[in-house]
């Protein structure tokens, strides 16, 4: 249960992070809204992981909390924003995905 409601903090960032590009400075009022909206529903799912029952180090959770929405928003930044691809930043993005599966294996 720990991994959905880490996901659903990550997908709600993510889609925090999407509308905040789209509130063009939080000129627009609903992609400004649907800003704020995302990012309260992402703490919440976060919040519930912290729970003691998942016995999850505070640190691991937020390094993959915040590295899967870096992760996610590269990819959605490169094929739906035509943001800018190098081989410095699938290499970097490469290397934030094995430092995530280093803190979950050999924690």
């Amino acid at each position: 249960m720990k991994w959905i409601y880490l996901a659903f903090g990550i997908i709600f960032e993510v889609l925090g992070t999407i509308f905040m590009k789209y509130a063009e400075g939080f000129t627009r009022l609903i992609p400004s809204v649907l800003t704020f909206v995302s990012y309260a529903l992402c703490l919440i799912p976060l919040m519930l992981v912290f729970q003691k029952k998942y016995n999850m180090d505070a640190s691991v959770v937020y390094a993959i909390w915040a590295s899967m929405g870096i992760v996610l928003l590269t990819i959605i930044g490169i094929f739906w924003f035509k943001e800018h691809v190098s081989i410095v930043k699938v290499v970097s993005i490469l290397l934030i995905i094995l430092g995530i599966i280093g803190l979950e294996l050999f924690d």
